[in-house]
């Protein structure tokens, strides 16, 4: 259900179920991306024990695509840590609670869960 609001795991803080949807499509994206990987360097391995020139030649072009994969995991990994810190970013402003200081001025304290 869109919209729904979770606990979180251990600090109580309250997730959108939007953004957990979010978090476990990016996280099936860079599982099959590994598991590609996992495919690409058996081949070059295969390809280089094998020592046949065409074997060989293909590597070059196996290991770029490898290159390529490991930096959509990155991206994908990035992507996730900023929407992350974004969501909790945005659970905590409603945790802000005023307090005064001994001088009698008041200011905002930001109090966070642990």
């Amino acid at each position: 259900m869109e919209g729904d609001i979770f606990c979180g795991i251990d600090n109580g803080t309250q997730v959108d179920s939007k953004v957990l949807q979010t978090f476990q499509m990016s996280f099936v994206q860079v599982q099959d991306i590994l598991d590609q990987n996992k495919l690409i360097i058996n081949e070059i391995n295969q390809n280089h024990e094998s020592k046949i020139p065409d074997n060989l030649t293909r590597n070059a072009g196996l290991i770029r695509e490898l290159n390529s994969n490991i930096r959509r995991v990155v991206d994908l990994y990035a992507d996730l840590s900023s929407s992350f810190a974004n969501s909790m970013e945005t659970s905590s402003e409603g945790d802000s609670v005023g307090t005064m200081k001994s001088d009698g001025k008041g200011s905002q304290k930001r109090m966070r869960s642990r």
